[in-house]
C-alpha cells in the first residue's frame, strides 16, 4: 500500500516540488477531555469522560493536518495513556520527523519505528495528521491515497456498555427509532456471567427490531465459562463474540472457536501482522477488528486488513472510541478496502455531549458516511478545542 500511496502522490504533484512544499515544519500534541454522554463500562474500567491527544502538523506550505490518539481510561486496554502519548509525541516522535516530507508517509512511518517501539496510538495519530496535511495539500480526499473510495457510507453499529439493561434497552430503541443504528454490541465481562446473560436476555426481548447482535468480553471470561455459556448465547441470537479470553491465550481461543456455533472475533490478541497471521492460522477466530491503535499507521491498518484476509479471517472496523478525526481517519481506509464484511463500530462521535470539529460525522439509514471534501474531511472548531484542553 505504501507504493501504491507513493505512486498517487507523484500523479497527482506533477510539476510541483512536494519534498520541500510538504516538509514538516512543527508537531504539537495536546490532552483533551470530553464528557460522554453516559457512563461507558468495560470487563476492567468504566468512565463518563474521554480523554484523548490531539495532533496538529503543520508542513512547510503554512497546511496544517490533524489526528487523534484514542485510549480508554488510561493504560487498561493497551499500554498507553494520554499521558505517555503526548510525551512520546514531543521527546522522540516530533524530533525524528523534523524535515521529513509528508509526500513520502512510508519514510515517516520509518522513522517513527526507529524512534519508539510500539506506541501504536501515538505514532497512529502523528500518521493520520502527515496524511491529512498530505491530502489537503494535493486538495483531494484522504481515501485517495489509498487507491480511491470504494464506497461511501458504511454499516454502523451501537455499543451498549452502562450495565443497566433498562437504560440500554430504551437507548437501542431510540437508535432504532432514529435509524441511526440497528445493529448493536453489548459489553459484557464487567458482571458475572449470570447477570451478563440476564441483561442480553432482556436486550433481545425488548427491542425485538435490532439486526445483529455482537457481545464483547473484552478478555473478561475464562475458557470454561465460554463453554458453559456457548448455548446461551446461541440461544439468544448472538452473532458474534469479541475477544472472550485473554490476548495472549492463543491455544484457549482456538479451543473455543472450534466447538462455537458463533464466529469468534480476535482483537486485543492481535496487533503486528505477525500476530494476525498466527491467529488466523491457529483458527483463533474467523473475524479480525481493524484498529488504528493496535496498527500503529494507516498504511499498517490497510496492510492488516489483507493478512488479515489471506489467513482467513473476515474484516471488522473496529474502533476505541474515537471522535470524528480518528473515525474520519478509519473511514478513509475502510473506504478503500474491496471488503467490509460487518461494517464498522464508529459510534464514538455520537457518545460525546459535544465534538471540537465544526462538521462531525453524519449518521444516517445505520449507516456512517464518508465525509466529503479534502483531507479527512473535518475541521477543528477552535473556541470548542480551547475549551476542552485539559488543565496541566
Amino acid at each position: 500500500m505504501a507504493h501504491t500511496a507513493a505512486q498517487i502522490v507523484e500523479t497527482l504533484a506533477a510539476g510541483r516540488d512536494l519534498a520541500r512544499e510538504t516538509a514538516i515544519r512543527e508537531i504539537r500534541a495536546d490532552i483533551l477531555a470530553l464528557p460522554s454522554i453516559r457512563k461507558h463500562r468495560l470487563s476492567n474500567t468504566e468512565f463518563s469522560t474521554r480523554e484523548f491527544v490531539l495532533v496538529r502538523v503543520r508542513l512547510e506550505n503554512g497546511i496544517e493536518g490533524i489526528g487523534e490518539a484514542a485510549v480508554l481510561g488510561g493504560p487498561r486496554w493497551a499500554e498507553e495513556s494520554v499521558e505517555s502519548i503526548q510525551s512520546v509525541i514531543m521527546r522522540y516522535l516530533a524530533p525524528a520527523l523534523e524535515g521529513c516530507s509528508a509526500s513520502n508517509p512510508a519514510e515517516a512511518a520509518a522513522r517513527m519505528g526507529r524512534a519508539a517501539f510500539r506506541n501504536n496510538s501515538a505514532k497512529g495519530a502523528v500518521e493520520t495528521a502527515i496524511f491529512d496535511a498530505l491530502a489537503r495539500t494535493l486538495d483531494v480526499p484522504l481515501a485517495t491515497l489509498f487507491g480511491g473510495a470504494l464506497r461511501s457510507r458504511v454499516p454502523v453499529l451501537w455499543a451498549l456498555a452502562s450495565g443497566d439493561a433498562d437504560q440500554e434497552v430504551a437507548e437501542a430503541q431510540d437508535k432504532l427509532d432514529r435509524r441511526e443504528h440497528r445493529d448493536f454490541k453489548i459489553k459484557l465481562g464487567f458482571a458475572s456471567p449470570e447477570e451478563d446473560m440476564r441483561r442480553l436476555t432482556r436486550l433481545r426481548e425488548g427491542v425485538p427490531g435490532m439486526r445483529r447482535l455482537v457481545v464483547d468480553v473484552n478478555q473478561g471470561w475464562t475458557e470454561a465459562s465460554c463453554r458453559r455459556y456457548l448455548p446461551h448465547l446461541q440461544e439468544l441470537g448472538v452473532d458474534l463474540i469479541e475477544q472472550p479470553l485473554p490476548g495472549d491465550d492463543f491455544e484457549g481461543m482456538a479451543r473455543v472457536a472450534a466447538h462455537s456455533p458463533i464466529p469468534l472475533m480476535v482483537d486485543e490478541a492481535a496487533f503486528t501482522h505477525r500476530e494476525i497471521a498466527r491467529a488466523g492460522n491457529m483458527g483463533c477466530g474467523s473475524v479480525y477488528s481493524l484498529k488504528l491503535v493496535k496498527s500503529g499507521g494507516l498504511l499498517a491498518l490497510g496492510q492488516a486488513a489483507h493478512v488479515a484476509e489471506a489467513a482467513g479471517m473476515e474484516l471488522y472496523g473496529g474502533c476505541l472510541l474515537e471522535g470524528s478525526i480518528g473515525a474520519a481517519a478509519h473511514l478513509a481506509v475502510f473506504a478503500s478496502l474491496p471488503r467490509l464484511h460487518w461494517g464498522c463500530e464508529h459510534f464514538g462521535p455520537r457518545l460525546h455531549v459535544s465534538e471540537i470539529v465544526r462538521d462531525p460525522l453524519k449518521f444516517e439509514n445505520f449507516e456512517l458516511c464518508l465525509p466529503e471534501g479534502p483531507g479527512l474531511g473535518v475541521h477543528l472548531d477552535e473556541d470548542r478545542l480551547r475549551e476542552a484542553v485539559r488543565a496541566a
